[in-house]
């Protein structure tokens, strides 16, 4: 028997030493929260499960068959084929729109964003507070109160119904200056900047050279709040663009509206049943989901950057 074997069975007999100690009371507190973790997990489990299996098939099978029961891949093909045929393929080009306007913003985004956070946290200058004051303020705007604005100043320059009335408004995003801020304030010491200064680097070279470097954990957070934002974003290109510059979310809720279900009185003569506009709804997710998995290991050290000092 290892030593692991060993510990691990140590701690299995403590475990069940202290809870043959616990009383009725301390039994049921633990059952009970065991209860609404349940609850809750099936609460948001639930919902996903049936959106995953929905595209596998009929519409005849989804309303009138077991909701949990697995469909056939032909289903699931026929219903890409449908879902690609619809307005001959529109699907795809609001998925390659959501990609330019998001991507366009998440580039301008981390090219104001960083070297700002950067400045607020290691640079003493005339200002920096009412500035980081200000950024904190306007975090709390929510978005929908811009639009208005944001549409008039877009209007006022023509840019309406073009990608940069969507990209512009999309790159301003105070909170990854926030975000940037805190973790140059807490993992980047002022000395090492000063080690390199007196070294004879200029101010472009200590931040390109040194800090950085140091920034991808940031840069990845950022950049992954940004894209998320700007990718599930609806009300903002709703009002800029249309027809067939739409994104995909705003593309959506249009299919949702052929849908007879929610729709009684559309008169449109597309009908789009359940299971292609599930299937229309898992791929609207899917780049960001394949974003999310490809960059969670500089995400957990973002995030977990602001409580550790360098």
């Amino acid at each position: 028997m290892t030593a692991t074997d060993t510990a691990v069975r140590s701690a299995r007999a403590n475990g069940w030493a202290r809870a043959k100690q616990l009383g009725p009371r301390e039994w049921l507190t633990r059952i009970f929260f065991l209860a609404v973790a349940i609850f809750f997990a099936l609460f948001f489990l639930v919902p996903i499960a049936w959106l995953l299996l929905a595209p596998t098939k009929t519409q005849r099978e989804l309303l009138l068959e077991d909701p949990f029961s697995v469909g056939t891949w032909d289903t699931l093909v026929a219903n890409f084929e449908s879902l690609s045929a619809y307005q001959n393929g529109i699907i795809w080009e609001s998925i390659g729109n959501s990609a330019l306007y998001a991507g366009g913003a998440l580039i301008i985004t981390l090219v104001a964003s960083i070297p700002a956070g950067y400045a607020l946290a290691l640079i003493d200058f005339k200002g920096r507070a009412l500035l980081l004051t200000t950024t904190l303020v306007v975090m709390l705007i929510p978005n929908t109160a811009l639009v208005l604005p944001v549409f008039l100043e877009m209007s006022a320059l023509g840019l309406v119904g073009t990608a940069w009335s969507v990209i512009l408004p999309f790159s301003f995003f105070p909170f990854g200056v926030y975000l940037t801020y805190i973790y140059f304030s807490t993992t980047v010491s002022k000395d090492l900047l000063n080690a390199a200064r007196i070294d004879g680097a200029g101010e472009f070279k200590v931040f390109w050279l040194v800090a950085m470097p140091l920034a991808k954990p940031v840069i990845a957070l950022v950049g992954f709040f940004s894209l998320v934002q700007n990718w599930n974003n609806y009300f903002l290109p709703f009002f800029m663009v249309n027809g067939r510059d739409y994104p995909v979310q705003v593309r959506i809720t249009e299919m949702l509206a052929n849908v007879p279900a929610f729709n009684p009185t559309s008169s449109s003569s597309v009908v789009v049943e359940f299971p292609v506009l599930a299937l229309a709804t898992l791929l609207s997710v899917t780049p960001v989901l394949l974003v999310f998995l490809f960059s969670q290991r500089f995400l957990v050290s973002g995030m977990t950057a602001g409580g550790l000092k360098g």
